[in-house]
């Protein structure tokens, strides 16, 4: 058995232990994830993950508190240039641009209800339950409407790219107490850390909130090339250098011969 699921198990066990417990008022959230390890090989098609977990209340069912779910998974954060195309005197040329410090490579959020009506805006924003709340983090000097348009634009990109989502009755909740939230993962994914995070919300409150971790790893050779790459670096460059000198020599042969 799974360490995780032996997690799980054991939050179960003390749900039924709950109502004696003393001086705990909040909600606890114990999540778990299908996998926490995701290998990206040759011909990789995507992923599925399965979230799931319990929100216990300490007060048991007497409490009468219908919790809502929202489950908010980030790929690794990169730092991002955007640029904006204008055609000029009939050629399309580079016209703007906007640095984002921090924009996640991949970003879902999956709610047992439409997120608007579980919370309101400033709530949604504080913890991003949302891409319009994505938190870019951008750089320079740029008008806050220009900043806002640029911003949108990378939202609706990576949306068309599939790696931007919103799911707003993603998240099932069985008997108030299980919940599970299904998360597709695109073929074209960053690998790295990636983490889920999941809010246990009543009455437009966030009550508790809990952490998944998941690791998406290149493995076979392509997994071998980015480790080399990354592990000796100053041999990875030197290498490829030699090995395209080589190329174009051979090459440059092969066609003198003829």
């Amino acid at each position: 058995m799974r360490a995780g699921s032996s997690r799980f198990l054991a939050a179960l066990a003390l749900m039924v232990s709950a109502p004696f417990l003393m001086g705990q008022r909040e909600p606890i959230l114990v999540p778990e994830v299908s996998q926490s390890r995701i290998e990206v090989r040759q011909g990789f098609t995507g992923a599925s993950l399965l979230l799931y977990g319990a929100v216990i209340d300490p007060a048991g069912a007497s409490s009468g508190t219908e919790y809502d779910i929202v489950v908010v998974v980030k790929g690794p954060a990169e730092r991002i240039r955007l640029r904006e195309k204008e055609r000029i005197v009939g050629v399309w040329m580079n016209a703007g641009s906007s640095d984002f410090q921090s924009a996640p490579s991949f970003f879902s959020v999956s709610a047992s209800r439409p997120v608007e009506e579980i919370v309101d805006p400033r709530t949604a924003a504080i913890y991003e339950l949302g891409t319009q709340f994505i938190q870019l983090s951008p750089t320079g000097q740029i008008e806050p409407e220009e900043q806002a348009r640029f911003a949108n634009g990378l939202v609706d990109t990576r949306r068309r790219m599939g790696l931007y989502k919103e799911v707003p009755e993603g998240v099932r909740i069985s008997e108030g107490v299980l919940y599970q939230a299904r998360i597709e993962l695109p073929s074209n994914v960053t690998t790295g850390q990636y983490t889920a995070e999941t809010f246990a919300i009543a009455d437009g409150r966030v009550l508790a909130s809990a952490t998944a971790d998941i690791e998406v790893v290149k493995v076979g050779l392509e997994g071998t090339v980015v480790y080399a790459s990354q592990r000796w670096s100053l041999f990875y460059g030197l290498g490829a250098i030699i090995l395209s000198v080589g190329m174009g020599w051979l090459t440059g042969r092969l066609f003198a011969r003829s």
